[in-house]
């Protein structure tokens, strides 16, 4: 039954997670339960840092004036005992560990509805344990199994194991009684899901981006700031440069590209590289031994202030190394009308071909990511983009559309 429809709804979100996407998907969740009025109570189960680090996301309630949404920490002695995600091993121990919590939490707030807003970190328990005082549904991030009907997809040894994995565990995890519903951020993968279960829904579910309009005087402004070089063709690439990002192998392309191509563009880099010292010794040697203009805004940015940063781009880069998964990133720039370099691997390599948002190369080859740019340098946008395609794409991942879809099928 949908939530808008329910007079006595006690619904549970929970996530343990506080950086990346997790506190833009509780904000909207709440923002809209707020905004329709949904009767009943709304119990966002977080770790104490959440708390601290989005008072913006755990505020949205009071400044709607509602008083049935509660954000719910767990223990300070409760999170310091959770397990890092930084093996294997210590990723499953992690997922009993917060299937355990997730248990507690229920029993003291008694939901009769608990959506996981992190599907995949819980698949493995939540297949084993049959058992649940509520009906669940969930969030599914990263599917795997079904990539190998993408036709540039070639798998690796371990990739093969994934996907034996999760079709194991997903199948498992279908024939819980308490589960009645996936969303699939890969949108291609709800067909697949069909196969296993009639009895769960699989539906695809926007990735979402709020989008905040900025005058053109506000955009000049931020370029005048960023001292970006004017007659400079600028490719942007946002986020955390982990090496899953790529970023070493677009600083490997870059010293691979002619003096003369190096004259025409600027690298701004916008987010944070303290996960990766030795990339700021890579970024001053670039700057210092070829022409190109590199400007770097290392800072964190609110989730109101990104998309300046994709409207004064002109390319917007998505190197990822093997990602599995969606990229709101994808998103923003659609929603900028601005053209991506992207990897043609798996779901976002599938969506930017799809939606003709840009160029797809081979993201592990820094050959390949230079003969991008070169082409992006070379010939006119539209020569690689439908900005009709773009704009539909954006308007289908909206926040507004996101939630909408999840208090429509819980």
């Amino acid at each position: 039954m949908s939530l808008l429809h329910n007079g006595n709804n006690q619904l549970l979100l929970f996530d343990l997670d506080v950086t990346g996407h997790h506190p833009g998907y509780i904000q909207h969740l709440v923002k809209y339960w707020c905004i329709y009025e949904i009767q009943g109570n709304l119990n966002v189960v977080v770790s104490a840092r959440f708390i601290g680090l989005h008072a913006d996301v755990v505020n949205v309630a009071s400044e709607f004036g509602s008083t049935n949404v509660n954000f719910v920490p767990i223990s300070l002695e409760e999170e310091a005992s959770l397990k890092p995600k930084d093996s294997p091993l210590n990723r499953a121990y992690r997922a009993f560990q917060e299937w355990n919590l997730l248990g507690k939490y229920t029993g003291l707030l008694k939901p009769n509805h608990c959506l996981l807003m992190y599907y995949d970190g819980l698949q493995f328990p939540l297949s084993w344990r049959a058992n649940f005082p509520c009906s669940l549904s969930g969030i599914y991030f990263r599917p795997v199994f079904h990539y190998s009907d993408f036709p540039e997809f070639i798998p690796s040894w371990r990739e093969r194991f994934w996907q034996w994995r999760d079709k194991f565990i997903l199948s498992r995890t279908l024939r819980n009684a308490n589960f009645n519903t996936l969303f699939c951020l890969d949108p291609f993968v709800v067909d697949y899901i069909d196969i296993f279960s009639q009895q769960v829904r699989a539906v695809p579910l926007p990735d979402p981006v709020q989008i905040y309009n900025y005058p053109d005087s506000q955009l000049e402004k931020l370029r005048e700031q960023l001292e970006i070089q004017p007659n400079r063709i600028t490719f942007l690439m946002f986020g955390a440069f982990r090496k899953r990002k790529g970023i070493e192998q677009l600083l490997d392309a870059v010293a691979l590209l002619p003096s003369h191509i190096c004259h025409q563009f600027c690298l701004l880099f916008v987010g944070s590289v303290a996960a990766e010292p030795l990339v700021y010794k890579r970024l001053d040697e670039i700057a210092q031994s070829l022409p190109v203009q590199v400007v770097k805004h290392e800072q964190f940015v609110s989730d109101q202030e990104i998309q300046p940063y994709f409207q004064i781009a002109d390319v917007i880069l998505a190197p990822y190394q093997r990602h599995i998964g969606m990229s709101a990133i994808l998103v923003r720039a659609a929603a900028a009308q601005k053209p991506v370099l992207s990897s043609n691997y798996g779901v976002m390599g599938e969506i930017v071909k799809r939606y003709r948002l840009g160029l797809t190369v081979d993201s592990t080859s820094p050959m390949e990511i230079a003969k991008g740019i070169t082409q992006f340098l070379s010939e006119e946008p539209s020569q690689f983009c439908n900005f009709s395609s773009m704009r539909d794409f954006a308007e289908q991942n909206s926040a507004e559309k996101f939630a909408t879809t999840v208090f429509q099928h819980i």
